[in-house]
């Protein structure tokens, strides 16, 4: 039984650190990326803020 709950708080321990250190930063990296793009896009469509 000591086995098993060895391996689970093992495994626990490799998904949290894969979802601290590589997933969260990768996703939010993305995320900025993503709606610089999107607010650079539209300023090439409607022009700056404030033009017109």
């Amino acid at each position: 039984m000591s086995n098993q709950i060895k391996s689970k708080k093992g495994l626990e321990l490799k998904i949290f650190i894969f979802l601290t250190v590589f997933l969260a930063p990768i996703l939010s990296v993305l995320l900025v990326s993503a709606l610089g793009f999107t607010i650079w896009f539209s300023q090439i469509l409607t022009g700056p803020p404030g033009a017109g």
